[in-house]
């Protein structure tokens, strides 16, 4: 089945570097010395550029996440595309399957309680969730990221688990869209063995097409 699907995480057997835990730190800082209202604006203006966004076009089903640790906002464009008739999804920690997310249905009258993250989800109740691949795209949130698809996540490997599907089964995949502040811009991250291509990241300032690595 492809929930069994299991792409290969840093903190089993391949040790998150040094070098990919500093920048974590040093970029999570900088997204959390923004201001109040420099995180409006930004949030703001990121739901601007995903209305505008090709990908999401036709999209009807779409993850999307809970601001935390000055992650960027998307509950604007949220607020914004339901009115088109999107429907929105949260990640929620499986219950059984150990580092892995199903998502959610998501409305502003959800009832969230905190996990063990102390992050809020919705109840993992059965006829509210959708399956990762029936999903038309995923936006979730990124440490820091570069022009070809390099990312840095908080370091869990939730995302990668659970769409680890996607190396087998490429028609499945839902667009797959990292959201960051434009500041969280590196000039090159490396790809690592376990990390999911990205379709595109979106910013306060810019939507990037993820290019493709040279092999040089």
């Amino acid at each position: 089945m492809l929930t069994n699907v299991i792409s290969p995480q840093p903190f089993e057997d391949h040790p998150d570097s040094r070098s990919r835990s500093r920048l974590r730190k040093t970029l999570r800082q900088k997204r959390r010395a923004l201001t109040v209202e420099e995180q409006q604006i930004a949030a703001d203006q990121l739901a601007l550029n995903l209305l505008q966004h090709p990908d999401l076009y036709r999209a009807r089903h779409v993850a999307i996440y809970l601001p935390n640790d000055g992650e960027v906002d998307p509950r604007v464009y949220a607020h914004i595309a339901r009115k088109r008739g999107i429907r929105f999804y949260l990640p929620v920690l499986h219950p059984v399957h150990r580092g892995r997310l199903v998502f959610s249905h998501y409305t502003d009258d959800t009832v969230l309680t905190a996990n063990r993250f102390g992050i809020p989800e919705p109840p993992f109740q059965k006829g509210l969730r959708r399956p990762p691949w029936a999903l038309d795209a995923v936006l979730f949130p990124l440490v820091g990221f570069d022009e070809c698809g390099g990312r840095l996540g908080m370091g869990g490997g939730f995302y990668d688990r659970t769409f680890a599907f996607t190396r087998i089964r490429p028609r499945m995949a839902p667009k797959l869209i990292g959201l960051a502040h434009e500041c969280q811009k590196v000039s090159e991250l490396p790809l690592e063995p376990w990390d999911i291509p990205l379709h595109s990241v979106v910013t306060d300032r810019k939507r990037y097409r993820v290019k493709a690595r040279s092999s040089l």
